[in-house]
Formats: C-alpha cells, structure tokens, sequence
C-alpha cells in the first residue's frame, strides 16, 4: 500500500478499508495524517470556527445490573447510596443549567431492574411540561435495549414512546467498542455490538438523531478499534435521506481510576498524546460519511485537545455543567463558560456556541459562572 494513494482516496471522501486505515494510522507521520485529517474537516466545516456546549449530564439513577468493569458510578439494586432523582430535584438541576447559559440536559443512568417504559416517558413528559425549550439528549443503545427486554417490546415501539414523550435525540453511550469479544471482557450486562447498531438504525429510521461514541485504550486491539469504525459508519450510510443520523463521533479513553478492570486484571490507560491525535484523525478520515469530529478535553486535557482541533475535530464537546461517571473514574479536567472560549481562541479558531443539533445559538447576556462542585 502506498500512503499518497491513500490520502488521495481519503480527500476524495472514499471509504478506506479497515487495512487501508490500520497502515495509515501505523504508518504515517504524525503531521501527515493530522494534515490530511485538518483539511477533510475544512472541507466538510468550511469556516474557522469551533463549537461548544453547555449542559448537564443529570443521572436518572445509580442502580444499574450491568456491572461495567470500569464503571465506578452504579450501585447495586438495594445499596445505601442508591438513588433515583425525584422531580424536585430536577427542577433545581434545571433552573440551576438555565441560569448558567444551558439548554439541555443529557439524561442517563443505570440498568435499574424496576424501571420501565413509562417511568421514562412520564419523566420525559413532566420535563417538557415544564421547561419546554430544555432539549432532553437522553438514555442511549444500552438503555434503550434494556427497557425494551423489561417490556418485552420491540426497539422501534420503545423509541416511537421516548420520542413523543418528548425525547429530543439519543446519545451513543455505551458503544465502548462494538465487538462482542471486548464487551463480554468489559461490559457483559450491557447489549451486544448489533444491537447497539440496531437501535441506532432504528432511530434513524424515526428521525431521531444521534451521536456515537468509542471508549478505547483498554483491552481492545488496534483492529477492532477499525471494525468499530466501520461499523459506524455503515450505519449511518443507511440511514433515510433526510435523517441526520449521528451528527457526531466522539472518541474517547479510558479512565481507569479505582476500576475493576485495573484493580483485577491489570488493565490501565497508557494512551499517548500522539496516539489519540491520531484517533481523532483516523476518525475523521474513515467516517467520512459523519461531519463533526469532537475532542474529548474531559479525558485528554486542554492541551491535547487543542491539538485535535487541527488534526481533524471540529468540536469542543460541552462545558459539562455536571459529570459524575467518567469523573469518577478519574477524569479530572474542568472547563466553564469563559475558559473553553479562551481555549478555543488559544488554538487559534473562533468559538461558537452550539444547540445539540450542531446549529449556533447565541450566548445568554446573562449568564452566571457555575461552580464546579460535583
């Protein structure tokens, strides 16, 4: 194989094959592959501005049967610490995101054995009866595969519900890596690779749009990495016309602090700097069929971060109004309103505010500064 050759083929927006990305992301240098990656990302956002977002990650509920291993956050059906956010707390949790600029609130939680369907579109509901311009970015695959087992339902039934309840788009938690061989090893409890494609499909079909992501520097092989990678992007090229599908893709690393798979089988993040500017690019150069690229600050750090931003990432993620399970694991970088901003200025793009559809909105005149306490 030939690299030219193949950064040709990539700028032509073709899809590489899984060994046609393997040697490049093995292969190339570093400046390469960022070049190539940066100038894919100018063609496809072609300004010279960086987007960001402020909301709040509010967890439904700690209980949760899927037992991750590098999930520090659930409890257990029964535990002392276990909970499950009642509606007052909420709507403390809402005004609170209003008043700091936020728009939307991304809802997740555990497998709780209890919780249904309509928990979840009764939520939903109350939600947008009350704040009816919040957008609900909520559950995901995993969740949305559990609610339709407890139900004995179908995945399009399940999703029809959430998203006439008032569900607004469905994140892509719990990808982590979509081969069955490192989920038995890291989330067992979780739904299998296909499913976790499936309900994707299908909520692409329902007009439902979406995001995925990749956990990786765990147990995972660099070729499974790229079957993930295809994998996402076979199905967005088979979404409706009209759809959206995932208007992102979001690598990230693992966090391995206090986690069962570095406690009992020895597995740590050894992720570099240059092999996650390399993910970042390798993403943007085989899923060329998904427009935004974000950077992953929460687990890489600012400097990083910026860095991606011209190999390949077109986004800055959001300021995270609150973060409990990656943070838990030992993400311990922090961004507010003001300091993503200099961020983005400081790697010379302009920032702009986003909505979950990727669309610019305009900052609050009034905005008070969130205090990091979580």
């Amino acid at each position: 194989m030939n690299l030219n050759e193949l950064y040709t083929k990539a700028l032509n927006f073709e899809f590489l094959s899984i060994e046609e990305g393997m040697f490049v992301f093995e292969q190339a240098p570093l400046a390469e592959i960022m070049f190539v990656a940066n100038e894919l990302r100018k063609k496809q956002v072609p300004h010279n501005k960086v987007t960001w977002q402020i909301d709040r990650n509010v967890n439904t509920t700690n209980v949760c049967v899927a037992n991750c291993k590098f999930c520090n956050f659930f409890r257990i059906p029964g535990h002392p610490e276990s909970y499950i956010t009642d509606i007052d707390t909420y709507k403390k949790k809402i005004e609170e995101t209003l008043r700091w600029g936020g728009d939307q609130l991304l809802l997740q939680g555990g497998h709780h054995p209890e919780l249904g369907l309509e928990f979840y579109t009764t939520l939903f509901k109350q939600l947008k009866q009350l704040y009816p311009n919040v957008k609900l970015h909520a559950l995901g695959p995993p969740e949305v595969a559990h609610i339709t087992k407890l139900e004995k339902s179908t995945h399009r039934e399940v999703l029809s519900a959430l998203k006439e309840a008032g569900l607004d788009s469905l994140p892509g938690a719990g990808a982590e890596i979509l081969i069955d061989r490192v989920r038995r090893l890291i989330s067992k409890g979780k739904c299998g690779a296909q499913e976790w494609l499936d309900i994707m499909a299908e909520a692409h079909q329902l007009d439902i749009t979406t995001s995925a992501t990749m956990m990786f520097g765990h147990v995972e092989t660099l070729h499974e990495r790229f079957e993930h990678l295809v994998k996402i992007r076979e199905v967005q090229s088979r979404k409706p016309k009209e759809a959206k599908g995932f208007l992102a893709f979001i690598p990230w690393t693992f966090q391995d602090v206090d986690t069962l798979l570095a406690k009992i089988r020895g597995v740590h993040n050894s992720t570099t700097a240059d092999e996650y500017l390399r993910m970042i690019a390798i993403s943007r150069i085989m899923l060329p069929n998904i427009k935004n690229i974000q950077a992953s600050w929460l687990t890489v750090g600012k400097q990083t971060a910026q860095m991606s931003l011209h190999g390949g990432a077109n986004d800055f993620g959001s300021i995270m109004l609150e973060e409990n399970v990656v943070s838990a694991a030992g993400a311990p970088h922090r961004f507010t309103y003001k300091t993503i901003q200099d961020a983005i200025r400081e790697a010379g793009f302009e920032p702009r505010l986003r909505n979950q559809q990727y669309e610019w909105r305009t900052l609050p005149e009034q905005i008070e500064e969130q205090m990091v306490n979580y």
